[in-house]
Protein backbone atom coordinates (compact mmCIF):
# COMPACT_ATOMS: atom_id res chain seq x y z
CA UNK A 1 0.00 0.00 0.00
CA UNK A 2 1.46 3.35 -0.63
CA UNK A 3 1.99 6.10 1.70
CA UNK A 4 -0.77 8.22 0.58
CA UNK A 5 -3.58 5.13 0.36
CA UNK A 6 -2.02 4.51 3.65
CA UNK A 7 -2.96 7.87 5.51
CA UNK A 8 -6.17 7.92 3.83
CA UNK A 9 -7.50 4.72 5.20
CA UNK A 10 -7.95 6.74 8.75
CA UNK A 11 -10.58 9.08 9.79
CA UNK A 12 -8.35 11.64 11.48
CA UNK A 13 -5.89 11.89 9.15
CA UNK A 14 -8.63 12.82 6.19
CA UNK A 15 -10.06 15.25 8.99
CA UNK A 16 -6.15 16.48 9.16
CA UNK A 17 -5.37 16.67 6.03
CA UNK A 18 -8.47 18.54 4.50
CA UNK A 19 -8.04 20.87 7.61
CA UNK A 20 -4.24 21.40 6.39
CA UNK A 21 -5.38 22.21 2.84
CA UNK A 22 -7.87 24.57 4.32
CA UNK A 23 -5.22 26.12 6.24
CA UNK A 24 -2.53 26.07 3.40
CA UNK A 25 -5.49 27.80 0.84
CA UNK A 26 -6.39 30.80 3.59
CA UNK A 27 -3.04 31.87 5.69
CA UNK A 28 -1.09 33.18 2.82
CA UNK A 29 -4.01 34.95 1.68
CA UNK A 30 -4.53 36.86 4.41
CA UNK A 31 -0.48 37.20 5.00
CA UNK A 32 0.68 38.58 1.81
CA UNK A 33 -1.41 42.04 2.79
CA UNK A 34 0.38 41.09 6.24
CA UNK A 35 3.62 41.00 4.74
CA UNK A 36 3.00 44.34 2.34
CA UNK A 37 2.10 46.23 5.95
CA UNK A 38 4.79 45.03 7.45
CA UNK A 39 3.11 43.38 10.07
CA UNK A 40 4.27 40.29 9.50
CA UNK A 41 4.00 39.48 13.42
CA UNK A 42 0.80 40.43 14.45
CA UNK A 43 -0.01 36.76 13.79
CA UNK A 44 2.23 35.52 16.67
CA UNK A 45 0.37 38.61 18.80
CA UNK A 46 -3.31 37.10 17.67
CA UNK A 47 -2.16 33.28 18.52
CA UNK A 48 -1.31 34.58 21.80
CA UNK A 49 -4.50 36.42 22.26
CA UNK A 50 -6.21 32.82 20.99
CA UNK A 51 -4.79 31.29 23.78
CA UNK A 52 -6.22 33.32 26.05
CA UNK A 53 -9.47 32.06 24.96
CA UNK A 54 -8.94 28.72 24.67
CA UNK A 55 -7.78 29.15 28.55
CA UNK A 56 -11.41 30.69 28.91
CA UNK A 57 -13.05 28.15 27.06
CA UNK A 58 -11.11 25.44 29.57
CA UNK A 59 -12.56 27.00 32.41
CA UNK A 60 -15.76 27.57 31.48
CA UNK A 61 -16.64 24.89 29.80
CA UNK A 62 -17.19 26.18 26.41
CA UNK A 63 -15.85 24.85 23.10
CA UNK A 64 -12.63 26.57 22.85
CA UNK A 65 -12.79 27.11 18.80
CA UNK A 66 -15.34 29.80 19.88
CA UNK A 67 -13.72 31.51 22.89
CA UNK A 68 -10.69 31.71 21.06
CA UNK A 69 -12.18 33.42 18.30
CA UNK A 70 -13.79 35.69 20.65
CA UNK A 71 -10.83 36.98 22.16
CA UNK A 72 -8.74 37.22 18.70
CA UNK A 73 -11.30 39.22 17.12
CA UNK A 74 -11.55 41.55 20.14
CA UNK A 75 -7.80 41.95 20.28
CA UNK A 76 -7.23 42.25 16.27
CA UNK A 77 -10.13 45.19 17.19
CA UNK A 78 -8.33 46.74 19.90
CA UNK A 79 -4.64 46.36 18.06
CA UNK A 80 -6.24 48.04 15.13
CA UNK A 81 -7.48 50.93 16.85
CA UNK A 82 -4.74 51.58 19.05
CA UNK A 83 -2.69 51.70 15.95
CA UNK A 84 -4.74 54.07 13.90
CA UNK A 85 -5.31 56.64 16.98
CA UNK A 86 -1.54 56.98 17.31
CA UNK A 87 -1.32 56.61 21.00
CA UNK A 88 1.10 54.37 20.96
CA UNK A 89 3.56 52.90 18.47
CA UNK A 90 2.68 49.57 16.44
CA UNK A 91 5.85 47.84 18.10
CA UNK A 92 4.66 48.70 22.12
CA UNK A 93 1.15 47.63 20.89
CA UNK A 94 1.88 43.93 19.39
CA UNK A 95 4.06 43.87 22.64
CA UNK A 96 1.47 44.71 25.06
CA UNK A 97 -0.73 41.81 23.14
CA UNK A 98 2.41 38.71 23.21
CA UNK A 99 2.41 39.40 27.06
CA UNK A 100 -0.66 40.51 27.96
CA UNK A 101 -2.46 37.57 25.77
CA UNK A 102 -0.13 34.78 26.71
CA UNK A 103 -0.09 35.50 30.25
CA UNK A 104 -4.17 35.70 30.30
CA UNK A 105 -3.90 32.58 28.75
CA UNK A 106 -1.26 30.88 31.87
CA UNK A 107 -3.35 32.57 34.64
CA UNK A 108 -6.97 31.28 33.41
CA UNK A 109 -5.66 27.89 32.92
CA UNK A 110 -3.53 27.43 36.63
CA UNK A 111 -7.60 28.43 37.85
CA UNK A 112 -9.21 25.41 36.08
CA UNK A 113 -9.85 22.91 38.50
CA UNK A 114 -8.65 19.89 36.59
CA UNK A 115 -5.24 22.06 36.06
CA UNK A 116 -3.36 21.75 32.64
CA UNK A 117 -5.69 20.36 30.10
CA UNK A 118 -3.82 17.38 28.76
CA UNK A 119 -4.22 18.49 24.92
CA UNK A 120 -2.85 22.24 25.27
CA UNK A 121 0.15 21.51 23.19
CA UNK A 122 -2.06 20.85 21.15
CA UNK A 123 -3.76 23.98 20.51
CA UNK A 124 0.10 25.56 20.73
CA UNK A 125 1.73 23.49 18.21
CA UNK A 126 -0.75 21.56 16.55
CA UNK A 127 -1.48 17.58 16.47
CA UNK A 128 -3.23 15.86 13.61
CA UNK A 129 -5.40 13.82 16.03
CA UNK A 130 -7.23 16.42 17.49
CA UNK A 131 -9.46 17.89 14.88
CA UNK A 132 -12.67 16.80 14.98
CA UNK A 133 -15.26 16.24 12.44
CA UNK A 134 -17.45 18.95 14.00
CA UNK A 135 -13.98 21.15 14.03
CA UNK A 136 -13.74 20.24 10.49
CA UNK A 137 -16.79 21.59 9.61
CA UNK A 138 -16.28 24.57 11.74
CA UNK A 139 -12.90 25.44 10.29
CA UNK A 140 -14.52 25.08 6.57
CA UNK A 141 -17.08 27.55 7.01
CA UNK A 142 -14.24 30.14 8.41
CA UNK A 143 -11.95 29.34 6.22
CA UNK A 144 -14.32 30.07 3.00
CA UNK A 145 -15.54 33.24 4.78
CA UNK A 146 -11.88 34.40 5.20
CA UNK A 147 -11.11 33.50 1.24
CA UNK A 148 -14.56 34.93 0.06
CA UNK A 149 -14.04 38.51 1.87
CA UNK A 150 -10.63 38.54 1.14
CA UNK A 151 -11.32 38.20 -2.87
CA UNK A 152 -14.04 40.53 -3.17
CA UNK A 153 -12.02 42.82 -0.81
CA UNK A 154 -8.55 42.54 -2.79
CA UNK A 155 -8.16 45.26 -4.97
CA UNK A 156 -9.01 47.86 -1.69
CA UNK A 157 -7.03 45.95 0.77
CA UNK A 158 -4.03 45.80 -1.86
CA UNK A 159 -4.56 49.39 -2.34
CA UNK A 160 -4.76 50.60 1.61
CA UNK A 161 -1.51 48.09 2.62
CA UNK A 162 0.71 49.83 0.05
CA UNK A 163 0.14 53.29 0.30
CA UNK A 164 -2.98 54.04 2.55
CA UNK A 165 -2.74 58.05 2.60
CA UNK A 166 -3.45 57.46 -0.94
CA UNK A 167 -6.17 55.16 -0.12
CA UNK A 168 -7.62 57.74 1.74
CA UNK A 169 -7.19 60.45 -0.58
CA UNK A 170 -9.33 58.37 -3.19
CA UNK A 171 -11.92 57.90 -0.16
CA UNK A 172 -11.60 54.11 0.35
CA UNK A 173 -12.31 53.68 4.13
CA UNK A 174 -8.93 53.10 5.46
CA UNK A 175 -9.72 52.39 9.22
CA UNK A 176 -12.31 50.17 8.23
CA UNK A 177 -10.60 48.34 5.70
CA UNK A 178 -7.75 47.88 8.14
CA UNK A 179 -9.96 46.25 10.76
CA UNK A 180 -11.75 43.63 8.44
CA UNK A 181 -7.61 43.03 7.46
CA UNK A 182 -7.44 42.30 11.33
CA UNK A 183 -10.34 40.38 11.95
CA UNK A 184 -9.57 37.78 8.98
CA UNK A 185 -6.11 37.82 10.73
CA UNK A 186 -7.94 36.38 13.95
CA UNK A 187 -10.00 34.15 12.39
CA UNK A 188 -7.25 32.52 10.28
CA UNK A 189 -5.36 32.51 13.07
CA UNK A 190 -7.80 30.10 15.07
CA UNK A 191 -8.99 28.43 11.78
CA UNK A 192 -5.14 27.31 11.52
CA UNK A 193 -4.32 26.53 15.67
CA UNK A 194 -5.18 22.65 15.81
CA UNK A 195 -3.48 21.92 12.39
CA UNK A 196 -0.74 24.52 12.71
CA UNK A 197 -0.99 25.67 16.45
CA UNK A 198 -1.20 28.91 17.98
CA UNK A 199 2.74 29.57 18.46
CA UNK A 200 3.53 29.06 14.88
CA UNK A 201 0.79 30.00 12.71
CA UNK A 202 2.33 33.43 11.79
CA UNK A 203 4.93 31.25 9.73
CA UNK A 204 2.66 30.09 7.60
CA UNK A 205 1.29 33.36 6.73
CA UNK A 206 4.26 34.75 6.03
CA UNK A 207 6.70 32.07 4.95
CA UNK A 208 4.88 31.06 1.86
CA UNK A 209 4.71 34.91 1.06
CA UNK A 210 8.21 35.52 1.34
CA UNK A 211 9.35 32.53 -0.95
CA UNK A 212 6.62 33.97 -3.68
CA UNK A 213 8.50 37.45 -3.68
CA UNK A 214 11.97 35.87 -4.24
CA UNK A 215 10.79 34.13 -7.41
CA UNK A 216 7.47 36.11 -8.62
CA UNK A 217 7.50 40.16 -9.56
CA UNK A 218 3.58 40.51 -9.82
CA UNK A 219 1.06 40.51 -6.87
CA UNK A 220 -1.18 37.96 -8.54
CA UNK A 221 1.70 35.88 -9.54
CA UNK A 222 3.13 35.75 -5.79
CA UNK A 223 -0.26 35.17 -4.15
CA UNK A 224 -0.76 32.04 -6.49
CA UNK A 225 2.74 30.62 -5.75
CA UNK A 226 1.79 31.21 -2.35
CA UNK A 227 -1.42 29.44 -1.97
CA UNK A 228 0.58 26.53 -3.89
CA UNK A 229 3.53 26.02 -1.53
CA UNK A 230 0.76 26.45 1.69
CA UNK A 231 -1.08 23.78 0.38
CA UNK A 232 1.90 21.87 -0.29
CA UNK A 233 3.70 22.32 2.68
CA UNK A 234 0.91 21.90 4.68
CA UNK A 235 -0.45 18.58 3.41
CA UNK A 236 3.33 17.35 3.01
CA UNK A 237 3.97 18.38 6.72
CA UNK A 238 1.03 16.62 7.73
CA UNK A 239 1.73 13.79 6.28
CA UNK A 240 4.92 13.62 7.25
CA UNK A 241 4.25 14.30 11.15
CA UNK A 242 2.09 10.87 10.90
CA UNK A 243 5.46 9.11 10.04
CA UNK A 244 7.94 10.21 12.20
CA UNK A 245 5.56 11.18 15.25
CA UNK A 246 6.89 15.02 15.46
CA UNK A 247 3.79 17.96 16.03
CA UNK A 248 1.95 18.59 13.00
CA UNK A 249 2.94 22.53 13.27
CA UNK A 250 6.36 22.29 13.72
CA UNK A 251 6.95 19.82 10.82
CA UNK A 252 5.07 22.44 8.77
CA UNK A 253 7.01 24.91 9.72
CA UNK A 254 10.09 23.35 9.00
CA UNK A 255 9.28 22.32 5.73
CA UNK A 256 8.01 25.72 4.65
CA UNK A 257 11.66 27.14 6.37
CA UNK A 258 13.48 24.83 3.96
CA UNK A 259 11.89 26.13 1.05
CA UNK A 260 12.35 28.93 2.03
CA UNK A 261 16.35 28.51 2.10
CA UNK A 262 16.00 26.84 -1.31
CA UNK A 263 14.09 29.77 -3.16
CA UNK A 264 16.82 32.19 -1.49
CA UNK A 265 19.71 30.07 -2.77
CA UNK A 266 17.89 29.89 -6.18
CA UNK A 267 16.75 33.39 -6.26
CA UNK A 268 20.34 34.40 -5.96
CA UNK A 269 21.78 32.66 -8.36
CA UNK A 270 19.58 33.77 -10.63
CA UNK A 271 20.29 37.37 -9.93
CA UNK A 272 23.84 36.84 -10.51
CA UNK A 273 23.18 34.79 -13.86
CA UNK A 274 21.02 37.96 -15.22
CA UNK A 275 23.56 40.27 -13.73
CA UNK A 276 26.58 38.80 -15.59
CA UNK A 277 24.83 38.82 -19.02
CA UNK A 278 23.65 42.10 -18.35
CA UNK A 279 27.29 43.14 -17.77
CA UNK A 280 28.32 41.43 -21.34
CA UNK A 281 25.22 42.91 -22.96
CA UNK A 282 25.58 46.22 -21.99
CA UNK A 283 29.69 46.21 -22.08
CA UNK A 284 30.51 46.15 -18.98
CA UNK A 285 32.35 42.73 -18.92
CA UNK A 286 34.95 42.65 -15.67
CA UNK A 287 37.72 41.13 -17.39
CA UNK A 288 39.64 42.42 -20.23
CA UNK A 289 40.69 39.09 -22.64
CA UNK A 290 43.99 38.63 -24.38
CA UNK A 291 46.13 35.44 -25.47
CA UNK A 292 47.42 35.61 -22.13
CA UNK A 293 44.72 36.27 -19.90
CA UNK A 294 44.43 32.53 -18.95
CA UNK A 295 41.60 31.83 -20.93
CA UNK A 296 40.87 29.17 -23.85
CA UNK A 297 41.12 31.02 -27.03
CA UNK A 298 38.57 29.66 -30.29
CA UNK A 299 38.74 31.22 -33.71
CA UNK A 300 35.17 31.97 -34.53
CA UNK A 301 35.28 33.53 -38.75
CA UNK A 302 36.86 36.89 -38.61
CA UNK A 303 37.75 37.11 -34.50
CA UNK A 304 39.01 35.26 -31.50
CA UNK A 305 36.36 34.19 -28.93
CA UNK A 306 37.41 33.60 -25.75
CA UNK A 307 35.89 30.61 -23.20
CA UNK A 308 35.16 32.40 -20.05
CA UNK A 309 32.66 30.55 -17.24
CA UNK A 310 31.28 28.99 -19.66
CA UNK A 311 30.91 31.39 -22.09
CA UNK A 312 32.11 32.30 -25.25
CA UNK A 313 33.20 36.37 -25.30
CA UNK A 314 34.28 38.43 -27.99
CA UNK A 315 35.37 42.02 -28.65
CA UNK A 316 32.76 43.91 -30.65
CA UNK A 317 33.02 47.66 -30.98
CA UNK A 318 34.80 48.74 -27.64
CA UNK A 319 33.01 45.90 -25.66
CA UNK A 320 32.16 42.49 -25.01
CA UNK A 321 29.47 39.85 -26.45
CA UNK A 322 28.23 36.66 -25.31
CA UNK A 323 28.29 33.84 -28.16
Amino acid sequence: MTPVLELLQYDFMRRALLAGLLVGLAAPVVGIFLLQRRLALIGDGMGHVALAGVAAGVLTGRAPVWTALAAAVVGAVAIELIRARGRTSGDVALAVMFYGGIAGGVVLISLSPEGTPANLNAYLFGAITTTSGSDLVTFAVLALTVLGVTAVLAPRLFAVANDPEYARAVGLPVLALNLTLAVLTAVTVVVSMRVVGLLLISALMILPNAIAQQLCHSFRASLAVAVVIGVAVSVSGIGASFYTGTPSGGTIVVLAVAVFVAASVLSTLRERTARRRHQVAEGHHAHEHSEHCGHPAVVHGDHVDYVHEGHRHAMHGGHYDEH
